[in-house]
């Protein structure tokens, strides 16, 4: 009944319904429902979001010029106003402009009765809020619609109907009922708008029968009931119909049989014989129309196929084109690489001489270190002498000069410390000097080796980073080893094998391909592996259309990387022929040789793309260089492959940079361990490159800081000041003063040598690093070609791969022309043939009908009816009769007759689906009314039992009556009263509960209730508030709107709650005052 989930009081979940019977037990069911509600919990603060009233306008209305407009808040307001303020006419403007007609408002018959005197029109105008899971076409009205209703004194209304920016969208009524059945918005409903005259009426109604009718009306089962009576009638008038027509309809077959007898026996014998010589004559004639027709779609297919015979020779010069275009670029390129090659060679003996002559300037340089060492170690033995020498100096001076005053004592032993520190200096510097050299050059290599370090190091991770793909790869493939081949392959295989079952290929692809080849010999898995190459991972397809197929799948499996390789050749079923082609050696075995291949398919591949029975295996490296660039290498060998990889042809070979075999090896483990300790290799070497560079670092910091020389610049000019003070000397202290200055001129003499050493050295080591960086730039040379050289290895690889592609495709248009050749010899046999009987079809037609005739029928129907001619004629009676009144009724019976069973048709098939229908419904019906009843039921005495109240609702639905008792007191002390027996204010209260029960079942955006507690006294009223006020806070995604004269000046404190006041009117026009409580 309502797409609207009441999270308030909820459906019951999850429940199967029991089938309704007359006889059902309700306390069981009111058990069930209960039960199902003691979970329930209230929605808490939830915003109303689709359907709600958010304004209100009048204008011209009833009686009042101006009404509003009036702003509802989103849960409980309320419309307080004396009598003719305006209550009910805000009442009756939404239930006509959402929709209901006059009657529903019980304030006139006709909708002109609404325009207030002397005026021409009356304007509505409402708002709805359109936000939430519920909203209408959210994106063109926006997040709210307002509908704006115009009646014509003349009883017209039309509708506009408004986005949020206030464009219209639409003005048909057809899309207000969209909007309508949208929000589950019943204005005709008395639950959702319960007008003033509609509660007094079921305040008033003490008939049982009223109270089941309104339950029946609140809930809909009413117009469900209505709508299957209306359609039980329809199926009754319907059968009765048919049931007529029925015997009409054998009567009419009756004359329609016996006047199409009569219009078939109308031709007389002699027509018949002239009917039968003209079909004769066009039976001869139809014969050679029909062979004639053959024979055009034969020369038109000749034709065609003698155009198409051009398109194939342009198809087959362009890739035959292309095939002296890809040999001649690979000739280019295998030109290129031997003279890359050739480079390398002359390049080879200028490094050997630059590496020679770096050596030699290196023991140069070593020499010329040993004779500066020497000096520096002589001229530090020449110091000491001198500190020993100044030391004995010293102590005579003090010893002469005990005499002498403190402060030529104290300047004395400052210039014996001034002097001994200056010497330490001197030593310090004099070593300083060649150290700064040998650090700045040290500083210089070690940043140029942290630069090579550092893309050493880079290498090594992205090696490791490979190494532990290829690890994680062999662990997968323990289980399944055409992981090997690729993390997709197997899903790639399964969607293959799937496709196949359903019949997308017209033949099975093969592959990968090294998937279904085996090794005879497991220590040539990495020769093979690298002549193969890509070959390994490829697929082999019989045609294009297989290969768009396998496209397709590889496009959904492999949503990123490289795919593997397609290759569309046509499948035969035995291998080439290769023995003219291929080599045979005594010792060695070809690829194709050295392969285990069950698939004759995959050999055949390989041999077209791969050449593999003219390629040899060798193990031994130096016997594959002796036997293929030796002067008689073996015939058809094209190339040789060692079991480390490298290829080998007569005139050059390559080293392999693949140390191990990823797809053909056999022990699994055994690669595995070998990752293994290949990774902890490399962690280690990491480990260690870290160490070096951080080490390397340090030494280029340390050899960066400046040695400063401040100190014995100072110190000198201290001693100088010193010396120049003049004091006497002792006779005894001159020898002694002599011979330190000997020593002096020894250390100044060999300083100079020293000095002249240290220039020396720095030249040769000056020369030892220019021809150390000649020797590097060569290699670095060479280097690089042969970096070059391996690009164009990649190309030249390439460029055979587009050779042997070209020469596929050109083969295979040659094939197609030499079929399309013979189909053409063919059809012109055909076309030949086909002539000759031609031409003998047209002399016995001639014979027959020497006039041709244009016969545009089949000579098979021609033939069928000359048939039927000869027997009807053999059996014909004389019949005459009026031949135009015959036609004519034959013509009548016909089309009465398929009428008539046209008719019989389309009635019995709408019979059939209808009593489908219906019991199904009926069914829904039934137990739908079972299940709203009950719930009504547990929610009425909830609501009693809010005010100590007891009481019962008993539903017959064979009689339709509903009977409610209530008790005010106790129900176990005092028996149930009939609601006839209660007072004004307890039946109100009662009748109160009855409602808030039907609203609990039904749902609806908004709740409108006119002046419901006229008749309560003021407990009463405030239980009643109360009961509503509580209800309409557990819904606080539904709106309420209560029309009340009271002043409502007691109700509670809340946000939720509005309270819009109507001033007296003086019928001119109205105003208003809202307050939120």
């Amino acid at each position: 009944m309502s797409k609207r989930r009441n999270t308030a009081v909820s459906e019951t979940p999850n429940k199967r319904l029991r089938p309704a019977e007359n006889g059902e037990n309700e306390d069981d069911e009111d058990q069930d429902i209960a039960e199902s509600e003691q979970g329930d919990s209230c929605s808490g603060d939830v915003v109303s979001d689709a359907g709600i009233v958010e304004s209100i306008t009048l204008k011209n209305f009833m009686c009042h010029s101006l009404l509003g407009p009036f702003a509802f808040g989103s849960n409980v307001n309320f419309v307080v106003g004396n009598n003719g303020s305006g209550k009910s006419a805000i009442l009756t403007a939404l239930i006509v402009a959402l929709g209901g007609n006059a009657q529903a408002t019980n304030r006139g018959s006709s909708l002109k009765g609404f325009v207030k005197e002397g005026e021409s029109s009356a304007d509505v105008s409402i708002t709805l809020r359109n936000k939430g899971r519920d909203a209408y076409k959210l994106d063109v009205y926006g997040p709210a619609i307002t509908i704006d209703l115009r009646i014509t004194r003349e009883g017209l209304r039309t509708y506009k109907l408004k986005s949020n920016g206030g464009q219209v969208i639409s003005t048909k009524k057809e899309e207000l009922i969209s909007i309508l059945d949208n929000f589950n918005i019943q204005v005709n409903n008395p639950v959702s708008v319960l007008t003033q005259e509609m509660s007094k009426y079921f305040l008033h109604s003490k008939g049982e029968g009223d109270k089941y009718k309104f339950f029946m009306k609140a809930t809909q089962l009413e117009q469900m009931r209505e709508d299957f009576i209306y359609i039980k009638a329809t199926k009754q008038v319907t059968e009765e119909k048919v049931e007529q027509h029925g015997e009409v309809w054998l009567d009419l077959k009756r004359k329609y049989l016996e006047k199409e007898d009569r219009y078939k026996s109308l031709a007389s014998l002699g027509e018949m014989h002239t009917k039968l010589e003209e079909l004769q004559k066009q039976m001869a004639w139809s014969l050679v129309t029909e062979m004639e027709r053959e024979l055009e779609p034969v020369k038109e297919k000749l034709q065609a196929d003698k155009r198409s015979t051009e398109k194939y020779d342009e198809k087959v010069d362009e890739w035959k084109n292309k095939v002296e275009q890809s040999e001649k670029k690979y000739k280019q390129i295998q030109e290129q690489l031997e003279g890359i090659t050739q480079q390398v060679q002359e390049l080879q003996p200028k490094c050997a001489e630059l590496k020679a002559e770096a050596q030699k300037r290196n023991s140069l340089l070593k020499s010329c270190e040993l004779t500066v060492h020497r000096c520096r170690t002589n001229l530090r033995d020449l110091e000491k002498d001198k500190a020993q020498l100044t030391s004995r100096i010293k102590d005579l001076t003090l010893s002469i000069n005990q005499t002498t005053g403190a402060e030529s004592q104290a300047r004395a032993e400052r210039m014996a410390q001034i002097q001994a520190e200056q010497e330490n200096l001197r030593l310090h510097i004099s070593t300083l000097g060649q150290q700064i050299d040998l650090f700045q050059h040290a500083s210089n290599r070690a940043k140029e080796e942290q630069g090579k370090m550092k893309m050493e190091y880079n290498g090594l991770k992205k090696s490791i980073e490979a190494n532990k793909r290829k690890l994680q790869t062999m662990k997968s493939s323990r289980s399944n080893r055409l992981r090997r081949f690729g993390e997709y392959m197997p899903a790639l295989l399964s969607a293959i094998e799937e496709a196949n079952s359903k019949g997308h290929f017209r033949h099975k692809p093969r592959g990968p391909l090294g998937y279904l080849i085996g090794l005879k010999d497991p220590e040539l898995a990495l020769a093979v592996e690298v002549c193969l190459k890509y070959l390994l991972v490829a697929f082999t397809c019989d045609n294009y259309e297989d290969e768009k197929v396998l496209k397709s799948l590889m496009a959904k499996v492999y949503k990123s990387g490289q795919r593997p390789t397609i290759i569309t050749s046509q499948f035969l079923h035995h291998v080439h022929d290769t023995r003219r082609r291929a080599v045979n050696h005594p010792q060695y075995p070809s690829v194709l040789q050295a392969l285990d291949i069950e698939d004759p398919i995959v050999a055949n591949c390989l041999i077209d793309q791969k050449n593999i029975e003219s390629i040899l295996l060798i193990k031994n490296r130096t016997e594959a260089r002796r036997i293929m660039q030796g002067k008689n290498p073996p015939a058809n060998c094209i190339q040789a492959f060692s079991k480390d990889g490298d290829q080998i042809f007569t005139n050059r070979n390559y080293s392999s940079d693949q140390t191990r075999p990823n797809y053909l090896s056999g022990d699994v483990e055994e690669e595995i361990r070998h990752l293994q300790r290949e990774l902890e290799n490399q962690a280690g070497q990491e480990a260690r490159f870290q160490q070096q560079m951080r080490k390397l670092d340090e030494d280029i910091k340390h050899n960066e800081g400046l040695l400063r020389k401040d100190k014995a610049t100072k110190l000198q000019l201290e001693l100088t000041d010193l010396e120049n003070v003049e004091e006497p000397q002792s006779e005894d202290l001159r020898p002694l003063e002599e011979e330190l200055q000997e020593i002096v001129a020894k250390i100044s003499s060999k300083r100079a040598e020293y000095e002249e050493a240290k220039t020396k050295m720095a030249n040769l080591k000056a020369d030892y690093d220019k021809a150390d960086q000649e020797y590097k730039q060569h290699k670095e040379n060479i280097s690089t070609i042969t970096e070059e050289a391996d690009s164009v290895k990649d190309e030249l690889s390439k460029t055979d791969q587009e050779v042997m592609k070209c020469k596929h495709h050109k083969k295979h248009y040659d094939d197609k022309r030499s079929a399309h050749l013979r189909i053409i010899q063919t059809v012109e046999a055909q076309l030949k043939n086909k002539e000759e009987n031609l031409a003998t079809s047209v002399s016995k037609a001639s014979e027959i009908c020497p006039e041709r005739l244009e016969v545009r029928r089949t000579a098979k129907s021609i033939d069928s009816e000359i048939n039927r001619l000869k027997v009807k004629i053999s059996t014909q009676q004389e019949q005459q009769g009026d031949r135009e009144e015959i036609v004519r009724q034959y013509h009548e019976a016909l089309e009465s007759y398929k009428n008539m069973s046209q008719q019989m048709r389309s009635l019995n098939s709408f019979i059939r689906s209808l009593d489908t229908v219906m019991n199904y419904r009926l069914q829904v019906y039934a137990d739908l009314r079972k299940f709203l009843s009950a719930r009504c039921k547990y929610y009425f005495n909830s609501m009693l039992a809010q005010r100590g109240y007891s009481g019962s609702m008993t539903f017959d639905h064979k009689n339709e009556t509903l009977t409610i008792s209530v008790q005010p007191g106790q129900g176990n002390k005092a028996d149930l009263n009939d609601m006839r027996s209660l007072s004004g204010g307890e039946r109100s209260f009662s009748t109160v509960c009855f409602v808030l029960s039907l609203w609990a079942i039904t749902e609806s955006p908004f709740r409108c209730l006119d002046e419901f507690d006229v008749y309560m006294d003021m407990v009463n009223r405030r239980i009643s508030m109360d009961m509503m006020l509580k209800v309409a806070a557990s819904q606080r995604y539904r709106q309420f709107i209560f029309l009340t004269p009271q002043n409502m000046s007691s109700l509670p404190v809340s946000k939720t709650i509005r309270i819009l006041r109507l001033k007296d009117p003086d019928r001119g026009q109205n105003s208003f005052r809202s307050e939120d409580q």
